[in-house]
């Protein structure tokens, strides 16, 4: 009775231009037994010019490469059915002029964002009216409150973002964290069905 094998894909991985991809640098592997090795050590895919920026080595593919040269292990597949390869070209160097206007622009949005935010809830006014309640005279600048409601503000989004530069306040993700996770995981399903070379096979044979 053949040993099954069980093999989980890596999800992403991240690969030099005409790198050479062998089994372990993209799956875990369990049960293969004195093969281990030798199998992890099996060269899947060979990064070439002709490669764009993302290849998407798919399970099936590199099963029909396993068992043409295990044929006595029966492969079984746990968790993702692919791995997105990004080729690393070579580094861009950071337009520190272009950083900083868009840092800038960044600014001057949020700036106004709050402002237009502030004019609308008429928060001005509200404050006036709290002053006056609270100490029984008219004040235009209650300063005492606005200073303190200021710095609360940047205070609270340090804690919503759960960052000061890049230090983390905490281990939980922020919001924006947990969106930006959420973008990526769908930017990596678009990218395994439309750069997948099997995805691309079938649709050439019905168009």
């Amino acid at each position: 009775m053949p040993a099954i094998v069980y093999i989980r894909f890596i999800r992403k991985i991240t690969a030099a231009p005409e790198a050479v991809i062998k089994l372990k640098d993209i799956a875990h592997i369990a049960n293969a037994g004195d093969q281990k090795e030798r199998m992890l050590d099996t060269v899947v895919y060979r990064i070439t010019e002709k490669d764009s920026n993302i290849v998407v080595l798919d399970s099936f593919l590199v099963f029909q490469q396993l068992m043409r040269i295990f044929p006595e292990h029966e492969l079984q597949l746990i968790g993702s059915e692919q791995t997105i390869v990004r080729v690393q070209r070579s580094k861009k160097r950071t337009v520190w002029p272009l950083v900083i206007l868009i840092w800038l622009l960044l600014f001057i949005g949020s700036a106004m964002t709050i402002m237009n935010f502030h004019f609308d809830v008429a928060m001005e006014p509200v404050q006036q009216k709290i002053h006056f309640l609270l100490t029984g005279e008219k004040l235009i600048h209650p300063l005492w409150m606005q200073i303190p409601y200021s710095i609360g503000i940047g205070v609270g989004m340090i804690l919503f973002f759960n960052h000061v530069f890049k230090k983390r306040l905490n281990e939980e993700p922020s919001p924006l964290e947990v969106e930006m996770h959420k973008y990526q995981r769908e930017m990596d399903v678009y990218v395994a069905y439309h750069e997948n070379s099997l995805e691309k096979q079938n649709v050439d044979r019905h168009s």
